[in-house]
């Protein structure tokens, strides 16, 4: 493989580079690797591959030293993007890379690069681009035991518990970011509502129902998301009239709705990445679960509360981003006063901490 001469001298003290999946939630999954990696190499660098959305999150992470930011296109391999990549990578001189994606192209620009050692999955036939192939993922059901392996050397027994990710927010950040975004820290309790989700199937439709409850319980409500969420954002903020006590944070940059959650009081969120953000932020969370299994999907770190159906249905888990049935059950059957229940028995009933 073109590239492939070591060049530098001491291979144990060489940068590491991660290349994970790059939805938000597997994004701060990968924080158990950074931690895992650093355990066992403390004195080498870590660096992750990034694209410019998911880019803000490695603000907050501790052990990591810089992104590699590099938007690559999803449908098609695009040679000469994967050639400039591998020219960025190469110059950091990194000794190991460890690529979370199955696919072929993941492992193109770390192989182009000359990375001494690329660890992965054999998945599509990955023969020359991986040289350090492990077998046996599709025996670790779970998306955070198949990624936090790698970092392991082969044959290594799974740890009955893996490091959990967090995510670090400085306080002075947190009261800056509230004078931006007019939100004065005036004691009220701020419950933060993550609408979105991949796929109809993971959005649950009682979040306007809720939002009104927990305003007549003293709280403010705040709305994250992307800009696909706007829509949703704005069903659930309503009228003018309810502007004050709801707001819509949605949009483009995702410090925003990290900021919030980590100024929040407690977090509502669908199976979604920002339930794992809010998760590794330490934020009390409450995960909404319909066609995916808590067991498989929820954040490593613990949850003050996971909310599912209270009917056992046969279809479900089906993992399907559409309801193949049509009825859309395991979601409907979810009310809101289920998940309001939830967020009081965080706190107790009526007992909300001040902001």
């Amino acid at each position: 493989m073109a590239g492939s001469a070591i060049r530098y001298a001491k291979p144990e003290a060489s940068p590491i580079l991660i290349v994970p999946y790059m939805w938000i939630g597997d994004f701060v999954r990968c924080h158990t690797v950074v931690r895992l990696l650093k355990a066992r190499f403390p004195d080498r660098p870590i660096d992750i591959l990034t694209t410019a959305m998911v880019a803000p999150l490695l603000n907050y992470m501790p052990g990591v030293r810089k992104g590699i930011a590099f938007d690559l296109p999803r449908k098609r391999i695009a040679i000469a993007q994967h050639r400039a990549l591998a020219g960025r990578l190469r110059a950091e001189h990194y000794g190991d890379a460890l690529i979370m994606p199955r696919t072929w192209k993941s492992a193109l620009a770390p192989a182009l690069a000359g990375i001494a050692r690329r660890t992965g999955y054999v998945g599509e036939m990955r023969f020359g681009l991986i040289n350090d192939l492990r077998f046996g993922e599709k025996a670790l059901p779970r998306m955070v035991d198949r990624c936090a392996a790698l970092a392991l050397p082969k044959r290594t027994a799974l740890p009955s518990q893996w490091p959990l990710p967090q995510l670090v927010v400085p306080r002075d950040a947190i009261a800056k970011w509230r004078t931006r975004a007019g939100l004065p820290a005036n004691g009220r309790p701020a419950a933060v509502l993550a609408p979105g989700a991949v796929g109809p199937s993971k959005r649950w439709g009682g979040f306007s129902e809720l939002a009104r409850s927990l305003v007549q319980q003293g709280f403010a409500v705040w709305i994250v998301g992307g800009p696909d969420e706007k829509a949703l954002a704005g069903e659930i903020v309503g009228g003018d009239s309810a502007a004050t006590d709801i707001r819509d944070l949605t949009g483009r940059d995702l410090r925003n709705a990290v900021l919030a959650l980590a100024a929040a009081t407690v977090a509502v969120s669908n199976d979604s990445g920002l339930l794992h953000v809010a998760a590794a932020l330490g934020t009390p969370s409450i995960g909404i679960f319909g066609p995916t299994s808590p067991w498989h999907w929820a954040p490593l770190n613990p949850l003050a509360g996971v909310v599912e159906a209270a009917t056992q249905l046969p279809c479900r888990p089906c993992h399907k981003p559409t309801c193949a049935l049509g009825h859309h059950r395991c979601m409907r059957d979810i009310h809101a006063a289920t998940v309001t229940e939830a967020v009081q028995a965080a706190f107790g009933t009526g007992q909300h901490p001040s902001m």
